[in-house]
């Protein structure tokens, strides 16, 4: 699947970025993920419907608060994330509206 981009009120959601444009490698970083292949693994595993991340990010900045990921596995999926010192709302706020996606688009039962 092609990664989707998912409005979740306050806060915005899309695919990891390391790129000219964004890059969320520092961000990443500061959250205790300091591996290189990181943003490309993710990228890799939405092409291969292994496991879904998002960004979650301050919407005016683009910034990443947080990172919400879906594993699916047949019918079910499990529901992960992990947020940045201080961001704890944009991960709860973010995992509801990815819950909400994957139960109404995918069909799928998710597990957290």
């Amino acid at each position: 699947m092609e990664p989707v981009e998912v409005n979740a009120g306050g806060w915005y959601l899309r695919a990891l970025r390391a790129d000219e444009r964004v890059d969320d490698r520092p961000a990443l970083a500061d959250g205790g993920i300091d591996d290189a292949g990181y943003v490309t693994r993710r990228t890799a595993q939405w092409s291969s419907d292994e496991h879904y991340s998002w960004a979650i990010c301050q919407p005016n900045t683009g910034e990443l608060l947080a990172e919400v990921g879906l594993t699916p596995a047949g019918d079910s999926a499990t529901l992960t994330g992990w947020a940045r010192t201080g961001h704890e709302d944009a991960l709860a706020s973010g995992s509801d509206a990815v819950q909400r996606f994957a139960e109404g688009a995918l069909g799928l039962t998710v597990q957290r």
